[in-house]
């Protein structure tokens, strides 16, 4: 009969369950959370649309200072004078080839090799591991890496780009550990059913690891797109170059023509040596930014569900 009584108090005759009322605290803890959020956004998207306000200003707003959430002096000749240029379109197709070739064999590599190490019966296993971990420390070197690309004929090539940096021992650690997070029950009843491997691979594991999966693309994406150094180094030929490369030159060309006074010779090269480091970060930042939101809800799941555990 108590629990007839009890259960009648906590529920109303119209059906619908009673809201507990919310303590002094817990309402003040949610507006200072609230407002912390709230400040932590804005202190993030200032320096974003800070440049992007600068971008499109003029040279004399931005060396006065005067520039921080609206353009002054509305500006595109330094939009025109990148874009009107037929080696950056080209090389922005470089870019996007490299990026989507790259992160391909990265993930082919890094999955495969995940998913090996995450087999607790393999032999040599551990070696394995150590092989992968051992990189994380310790390298040739800037010099050797440069004389074994040019040994191996990929120097001028994109093999030299995409290859080198093919597999992250943090992402192929963060897979493996997810990997091996995942029910064994369903490989084996595959197995009964007359999976091998590669089929179990394919078939089971893949399509399961949708959220790691989509976050290794947009590490790796990421890396490949604002990587300029690698092409610095083992590319000659400027139509081979990423548009990374071709913006940095164009920084440190535009930046040694407005030290040596050659300035003079015209107004825009004055404005592109102003606020081409503005221009450059929003148009190597967009694509990311248009890809972001596609991968952004499997990015901290994906993060959390193959974190290394210890």
């Amino acid at each position: 009969m108590n629990d007839v009584i009890s259960k009648s108090e906590a529920k109303p005759a119209g059906g619908r369950p009673r809201r507990t009322k919310e303590s002094t605290g817990v309402r003040a803890f949610g507006a200072v959370n609230a407002t912390l959020l709230v400040l932590l956004c804005v202190l993030m998207l200032y320096p974003f649309i800070t440049v992007l306000a600068q971008s499109f200003s003029s040279a004399g707003a931005i060396n006065a200072g005067k520039v921080s959430f609206w353009p002054v002096g509305f500006n595109v000749d330094t939009y025109a004078a990148v874009m009107s240029d037929g080696t950056f379109w080209r090389n922005y197709g470089n870019t996007v080839l490299y990026t989507a070739v790259g992160t391909t064999i990265a993930m082919v590599l890094t999955t495969t090799y995940a998913y090996v190490l995450s087999k607790k019966h393999l032999k040599g296993r551990n070696v394995l591991i150590g092989i992968a971990v051992f990189t994380m420390f310790f390298n040739g070197g800037l010099v050797p890496n440069y004389v074994l690309i040019s040994s191996l004929g990929m120097k001028n090539t994109m093999w030299a780009i995409v290859l080198p940096n093919a597999i992250s021992v943090f992402n192929l650690l963060v897979m493996k550990s997810f990997f091996e997070n995942l029910p064994k029950d369903l490989e084996e009843a595959a197995q009964i059913d007359g999976l091998g491997w590669y089929g179990i691979f394919g078939r089971i594991v893949l399509p399961l690891s949708k959220a790691v999966i989509a976050t290794m693309v947009l590490f790796y994406s990421v890396q490949y797109w604002n990587d300029w150094f690698a092409a610095f180094l083992y590319l000659d030929k400027s139509e081979l170059f990423p548009v990374t490369l071709f913006l940095r030159n164009l920084i440190a060309g535009a930046s040694t023509t407005a030290s040596e006074g050659a300035a003079a010779a015209g107004t825009t090269t004055a404005l592109v040596s102003t606020n081409i480091q503005a221009v450059t970060m929003v148009l190597t930042v967009i694509p990311i930014l248009c890809v972001y939101p596609f991968v952004q809800r499997y990015f901290v799941s994906g993060v959390m569900l193959g974190s290394v555990k210890g």
